[in-house]
This record gives structure tokens, sequence and C-alpha cells, in this order.
């Protein structure tokens, strides 16, 4: 059964080889209890009598961890300047209809026909610096240039490396990262998004900043460019072929085993 959880694990990753910031995990094993037969003893003070180690049966295995590799992936230039790739640590930030923020790595972002900056898979707002206030990245929120009452009447509009949004020569708002401390500890709900929990970043959920802020100094935005995913197909085939053989051990146990207890009824016949 526990193989059979990790090769679901592998099929994931191989899934998902070609999409956008996915970040592929692994599966560890560790044994269960042992069944104690004896215990082990000293050797004799007198020296009559050597130790002796104890006598202990396993009783299986369980799973020990389901990881999460958060490395860097390739990089797959695009020329849209709207779709920006974090080189470094650090998430996006998304928010929804009611509020609810959640975060990711891929960053297929655009304007919509209202000006909003927005994750093009699902519509959220992408939330960041407008000033010194961390909001959504909509059109009503961002600072627009002189003169300029709709997105269709900028001439200019470009990202650049620190995540401004310039607009005719003037910075309109800045697309917002975060950093958390334990980025393992964040749970998955699909579409290319993380949600908070106490184990990524105890205390709640970090406020958006600037890319050379504390902590993300090292943190650039490429624009132009998106970040693939970080399996590594060699790996995963090799990990595969591992668990398909520990799988087929496993069951011949157990088929050796209900043999053997098949001849020991025959011996009574």
């Amino acid at each position: 059964r526990n193989h059979q959880i990790r090769m679901d694990v592998i099929g994931n990753n191989i899934a998902n080889v070609n999409t956008v910031a996915f970040k592929s995990s692994r599966v560890t094993f560790q044994d269960t209890f042992y069944q104690m037969i004896r215990a082990g003893s000293a050797p004799d003070p007198d020296g009559e009598v050597g130790g002796t180690n104890p006598r202990q049966v396993g009783i299986g295995m369980a799973i020990n961890t389901i990881d999460t590799y958060f490395t860097q992936g390739s990089v797959q230039p695009t020329g849209n300047f709207t779709d920006l790739m974090i080189q470094g640590d650090g998430f996006f930030v998304l928010e929804d209809a009611e509020g609810n923020r959640y975060y990711t790595r891929a960053g297929v972002f655009g304007f919509d026909a209202e000006g909003n900056l927005v994750n093009k898979s699902n519509g959220m707002f992408v939330v960041g610096l407008v000033g010194n206030t961390v909001q959504t990245l909509t059109w009503a929120n961002l600072t627009k240039p002189t003169g300029v009452d709709e997105l269709s009447d900028i001439s200019t509009l470009s990202i650049n490396s620190r995540g401004e949004i310039i607009g005719d020569g003037e910075v309109m708002g800045v697309v917002g990262l975060v950093k958390f401390a334990n980025p393992e500890g964040l749970e998955k709900v699909g579409q290319n998004l993380f949600k908070w929990t106490e184990a990524a970043h105890p205390g709640g959920a970090p406020d958006p900043a600037q890319a050379s802020s504390e902590g993300l100094a090292f943190t650039t935005i490429v624009p132009g460019a998106l970040e693939m995913s970080n399996v590594d197909l060699a790996l995963e085939f090799t990990e595969m072929i591992t668990t398909q053989r520990g799988f087929q051990a496993n069951a011949r146990t157990i088929t050796t085993s209900d043999e053997m207890l098949q001849e020991l009824v025959n011996l009574k016949r």
C-alpha cells in the first residue's frame, strides 16, 4: 500500500513535468515497531559468559514523509512582459473575490479588460504595493499616470526586475512578494496555488513586500519569462523502477507466505 502511495507521487511528478512552476515531491519510508523475542544481555562480570544481542522481528514499514522540493525551475522565455518569473526565494500573492489569499510561483499574469492585473487561469487579483499600501493591483487602486483614465490610454507599459509596473514612465504599483520561514509547510490546493499554514509561517501569513526588502534582497523578478517545473525525469524514472520492484517484492512475500501456510495445512492431511 505504501509503495502504491509512492508510485502515485512519482506519477504526479511525471504528469506535471511541463507544469509552470510545479515543485516535485518525494516519499520517504520508515520502519515500524518491533516484536521482541528476547532482550539483549550484558557480559557476565566474571567473564564466564559473553553478552548477547536482542532478538527482534520487524512488523513492516510506513510512510515517513512526503516532502516538496522548492529548488529553482528552469527559465522559459515567453516575450510577454506580464509573464513574471521569480529568480530566488519568494511567492506571488493572489486574492480571490472573498478576500482569501493564495501564493504561487507561477507568474502567468495579465491585464484584463478593466485594467486589473490578474492571474490568467482563475482571474484572481495580484496583490502588491501601491505607494506604501498593500492592496490588489486593480485599476481602481493603481496610481494612474498623468492624464490617463483607462489602461488603453497608456502609450508605454512595462514591468521591471523590481516588480514595478511602469506606465508612461511613472510607477503605478509594485508586484508583491512574500517569503515563508518553511515553504514545505505550505498546503497545496491545486491550480499552482499554495495556502498558508502555521507550519509554513507561525503567527500569520507574511504581508507582500518589495523584492528589495529584508529577506528578499537576493530575489529578482524576470519579466517576459516563466519558471518551469523542477521535475527531474531521469530521477523520476529511476524512482519508478525501484518502487515497482519494491511493490513486486512485497507482493511476492504475501504470495510466498500464503503458499507456506498452504503447505502447513497439507501436512495435517
